[in-house]
């Protein structure tokens, strides 16, 4: 709780998965992937309460022993690879309404990202109350420059893939651009039920994360180059702690 304003942290764990089989509960650094965001969640400062919306048992039994709150199996009917994040969160605010339960803010928290940690929640939930706003997005600086990026006709032909004005330019000289990382969406309840979004929000800021901490797991590359990250993530945060 923060300001007398209660947060509800939302993890949302399906079983199934076609990129990664099982990919909430592959083995991440010794744990499975789910792990990270719950403990993150149930570390963190303002969060009154971890909840893990699962339509898988074996999510849900392993979650519950962390200290997460698991009060529903998740229906089959919105835990398919056509289910919407929306569909997710409304299921399962109204499911906890029904228990008696509410809270002033949602923050979703995707499985993915197993870098992101308790100290970047508390600092997305300061900025939120400095900004006064309605929602914050987790944002990371993209990669490469947008100039550089196009459609790639069938036969690979590169002609007018850049523009003659943007040909040569160093990636320093554009202007920085950024990216959702997926790693945190916090928002007021009320206006998520209403807009049937998390981001699409009057008064929405973005919460500037690094790249390190930005990685979101998809695809097996995603978890190669997540697990390199994981093994200098100690030295890493030390230093990154100092700057949240």
């Amino acid at each position: 709780m923060i300001n007398n304003k209660s947060v509800l942290a939302i993890i949302p764990a399906r079983g199934g998965s076609k990129r990664i089989h099982n990919k909430n509960m592959i083995d991440f650094n010794g744990n499975p992937l789910v792990y990270w965001s719950i403990i993150a969640g149930l570390q963190s400062k303002y969060i009154d309460s971890v909840l893990v919306s699962t339509d898988d048992e074996n999510i849900a039994d392993f979650s519950r022993t962390l200290g997460a709150h698991v009060p529903f199996i998740r229906p089959k009917s919105i835990s398919r690879d056509s289910s919407s994040t929306m569909d997710v969160v409304r299921h399962a605010v109204n499911s906890i309404l029904k228990m008696g339960e509410s809270y002033d803010y949602i923050l979703l928290l995707q499985p993915t990202s197993p870098l992101r940690t308790y100290l970047h929640i508390d600092s997305a939930v300061r900025f939120m109350m400095k900004k006064n706003a309605n929602s914050i997005i987790g944002i990371t600086e993209i990669e490469h420059p947008v100039e550089w990026s196009n459609i790639l006709p069938k036969d690979c032909s590169m002609v007018n893939f850049i523009s003659n004005k943007n040909d040569g330019t160093r990636s320093q000289d554009f202007q920085k651009r950024y990216r959702k990382n997926g790693a945190i969406y916090l928002c007021r309840t009320d206006l998520a039920l209403q807009h049937n979004s998390l981001v699409n929000i009057p008064g929405t800021y973005g919460f500037i994360m690094d790249r390190f901490s930005s990685v979101d797991i998809d695809t097996m590359d995603d978890l190669f180059c997540a697990l390199m990250y994981k093994k200098n993530y100690d030295k890493f945060m030390i230093d990154l702690n100092k700057k949240i």
